[in-house]
C-alpha cells in the first residue's frame, strides 16, 4: 500500500475530474459504496473458484461473528446497492459510475498495490449491442482527453449460459491432454475455471494453449449476432479495435463481450482497463433478470503510464510578504479575504526576513509578491512584484484589495 502525495495527488485529481466530466456527459451518475460488504456477495458474484476468492481477498470477522471482505473489485457492490435500494424503481435503465479504494492480497508488481484505486462506470437494464459500443465509447474518449499513450481497445466474446457449456467442456478436454505443460496453478483450476488457462502469462501454458480452441467458434446464433452487432457499432463510431479471442475475464460472471484497453509500456500485466458483459448478475444476487456491463480502470496505472506528463499543481496567484507586526496583520486580513473569494494566496507565518519569504514565494511558484512593511504602511503603498515579468510597482493601499482582485482575474 502506498501514499498518495502532494506533487503527486494533482494527477489523480486530474484523472478524476476527467472521468466526471466525460461519464456525465454520457448520461453516467456517481454512486459510492462501502469497502466493507458480506464475503458472501464476492463469493457468489466473483466465483468460489477464482482467484480473487482463493487467494486475494481480505477477509475477516467482526464481533458479531459476520464474515466481511474488504471490496476486491466495484461491480458486485454497485449491484447490490442498486438492488437492495430498488434502483430499477426510479428509472429503468441505470448509468452509475463510481471511483475508490479496492483491495486485494496478491503479489505486488509493476502499477499494482494491495489497496488499489479504481474508476469503473456500469450499466443495468439495456440489453441492445448500442450500449455495449457506448460503454467502449466513453472509455475510448476517457484515454483520448487525458492522453494516455500506447493503448489498444480488444474485444472478445464469451458466449452465455447456452453456448458457453459445451464449450467449456471442450476446453477441459484439450487442456486435459496437455497437462504436464501447465503450470502448477492451472493444473489445479483446469476443470473449475479452464478459460482462466487461456489468460495464463506463463510461458509454458501460452505455448501449450497455441492451438486451444476459441469460444468465437462456438457462440450460438444469439451471441454471434451479437458481437456483430458491437463490432458493426463501433465501425460505424471510427472506434479502432482488435479482436483477441484469448481474451478471458477472471470473474465468473462476464457473459458476451468483454473487453480490454492494453498498453505496451507495463510489461505483461498489460491491461489498464477492463470490462464486459454480465446479464445474469443483477438476478444471481437477487435482483430482477437484468442486464448489465461495465468496465473499471487501475488508476496507479493510469498514472504510472503518464510518465513525465505529470499535471503540474495550480501556481500561487499571491504570496504577501509582510514585516513587522502592523504589517502581518492587515496581510492576515487582505490574504483571508482573497481565500474567501477563490483565489489562492500565502503568506509567512514566522516573522522571517523579506529575503526568506521571498524564496518562501518562488518555491511555491507565485505569480505575485505583495511587499508590505513598515515604510509601505507609512507611505500608504506596498510594492507589487510580478514574478514572470521581473517587474514591480508601487500600489496604494486605499482600494488594494479590489486592485489585486483585477490583476488575480487576468491570471
Amino acid at each position: 500500500m502506498n501514499d498518495i502525495l502532494p506533487g503527486e495527488v494533482e494527477t489523480w485529481q486530474h484523472l478524476e475530474e476527467q472521468a466526471r466530466r466525460i461519464f456525465r456527459a454520457y448520461g453516467f451518475a456517481e454512486i459510492r459504496v462501502p469497502v466493507v460488504e458480506k464475503t458472501e456477495l464476492f463469493c457468489r458474484s466473483i466465483g468460489e473458484t477464482t482467484d480473487i476468492v482463493e487467494k486475494e481477498m481480505y477477509t475477516f470477522s467482526d464481533k458479531s461473528g459476520n464474515s466481511l471482505t474488504l471490496r476486491p473489485e466495484g461491480t458486485a457492490p454497485v449491484m447490490r446497492s442498486f438492488i437492495q435500494n430498488k434502483l430499477h424503481n426510479r428509472d429503468p435503465i441505470a448509468k452509475l459510475y463510481y471511483m475508490g479504494p479496492m483491495f486485494r492480497y496478491e503479489r505486488p508488481q509493476k502499477g499494482r498495490y494491495r489497496q488499489f484505486h479504481q474508476i469503473g462506470a456500469e450499466v443495468v437494464g439495456v440489453d441492445d449491442p448500442k450500449i455495449d459500443a457506448q460503454v467502449l465509447a466513453m472509455l475510448v474518449h476517457f484515454f483520448e482527453e487525458v492522453a494516455i499513450p500506447d493503448v489498444e481497445l480488444q474485444i472478445n466474446s464469451l458466449g452465455c449460459p447456452e453456448c458457453r457449456p459445451a464449450f467449456r467442456n471442450l476446453l477441459i478436454d484439450f487442456l486435459q491432454e496437455r497437462l504436464e505443460s501447465l503450470c502448477e496453478d492451472c493444473q489445479r483450476r483446469y476443470r473449475t475455471n479452464p478459460l482462466r488457462v487461456l489468460d495464463c502469462k506463463a510461458k509454458g501454458c501460452r505455448e501449450a494453449t497455441l492451438d486451444a480452441p476459441s469460444m468465437l467458434d462456438h457462440l450460438c446464433g444469439g451471441c454471434t449476432g451479437h458481437f456483430a452487432q458491437v463490432r458493426g457499432h463501433l465501425d460505424d463510431l471510427a472506434i479502432p479495435y482488435a479482436v483477441n479471442p484469448r481474451m478471458v475475464r477472471g470473474l465468473d460472471y462476464y457473459t458476451k463481450t468483454t473487453f480490454e484497453v492494453v498498453t505496451g509500456s507495463l510489461g505483461s500485466q498489460n491491461a489498464v482497463a477492463a470490462g464486459g458483459r454480465y446479464d445474469g448478475l443483477v438476478r444471481e444476487l437477487g435482483g430482477p433478470p437484468l442486464s448489465g456491463i461495465g468496465f473499471a480502470m487501475g488508476v496507479e496505472r493510469l498514472v504510472l503510464m503518464k510518465g513525465e506528463a505529470l499535471v503540474q499543481p495550480p501556481r500561487l496567484e499571491l504570496f504577501l510578504a509582510a514585516i513587522g507586526d502592523e504589517a502581518a496583520r492587515q496581510a492576515f486580513i487582505l490574504m483571508s479575504s482573497l481565500q474567501r473569494r477563490g483565489h489562492r494566496a500565502e503568506m509567512d507565518y514566522e516573522g522571517k526576513s523579506l529575503k526568506s519569504q521571498l524564496r518562501r514565494a518562488d518555491k511555491l511558484r507565485a505569480c505575485h509578491v505583495l511587499i508590505l512593511g513598515e515604510d509601505e504602511i507609512a507611505r500608504q503603498a506596498a510594492l507589487l512584484k510580478d514574478m514572470d515579468a521581473g517587474t514591480q510597482e508601487e500600489i496604494p493601499l486605499a482600494g488594494l484589495e479590489e486592485l489585486l482582485l483585477e490583476r488575480l482575474r487576468r491570471l
